[in-house]
């Protein structure tokens, strides 16, 4: 277990995910990646951080799936994400489950440093972009191209100091190659946040 997270209350330090690995299926996704020009690095002895036992645990209980994750690119280049899902795409034909673990807002300092939970203008209007972008009647390259200038949206910064919380919406938009649907639209700690399903 990775519990790469700070400040939280002891028990958050405590949780344990044992699922099992999917070594077969780590190699097929590194085969898949090398193919299309994604340098791969497979670590068989990383532990789980909270972007996979998290969503997981409260999901998947008995950590009784196989499972796996991969890490973001250094550099956090969005372009590359959105590749990493495209070098993917074939795996949508088969019995997975591809979580884009994330956050659609990630500003620790406007969740705990002040702001409350009154109206937020500038995250709703990132949250409208973000699902404008992601459901909307464009074509899946000009989504991809929205999503690649991510930083452009209104607000974009204030909304994600740093990236990494929002990337893995570009791997999933990516592996998709289409329009998503909009399945959560409310407020977590004060602050709107929107998920998607594709």
């Amino acid at each position: 277990m990775l519990y790469d997270y700070y400040g939280f209350p002891d028990k958050a330090y405590e949780i344990v995910y044992p699922a099992p690995g999917s070594p077969e299926l780590a190699d097929r996704i590194a085969r898949l990646l090398e193919k299309n020009g994604i340098s791969v690095v497979v670590d068989a002895r990383r532990g789980f951080d909270h972007g996979l036992f998290i969503p997981l645990k409260l999901m998947y209980p008995n950590a009784d799936i196989p499972s796996l994750q991969l890490s973001l690119v250094r550099g956090l280049d969005p372009a590359a994400h959105i590749m990493i899902g495209h070098a993917l795409r074939e795996l949508t034909k088969e019995n997975l489950l591809v979580v884009g673990s994330g956050f659609s807002f990630h500003n620790l300092e406007a969740f705990f440093g002040g702001g409350g939970p009154g109206p937020d203008p500038a995250n709703d209007a990132f949250q409208q972009w973000l699902i404008r972008v992601c459901t909307g009647p464009d074509t899946q390259d000009a989504r991809e191209e929205r999503l690649i200038h991510w930083e452009t949206a209104p607000h974009a910064r204030y909304c994600h100091p740093r990236e990494e919380h929002l990337l893995p919406l570009h791997v999933c938009l990516g592996m998709a190659g289409a329009a998503g649907r909009l399945i959560f639209d409310d407020r977590i700690m004060g602050k709107r946040a929107a998920a998607f399903l594709w």
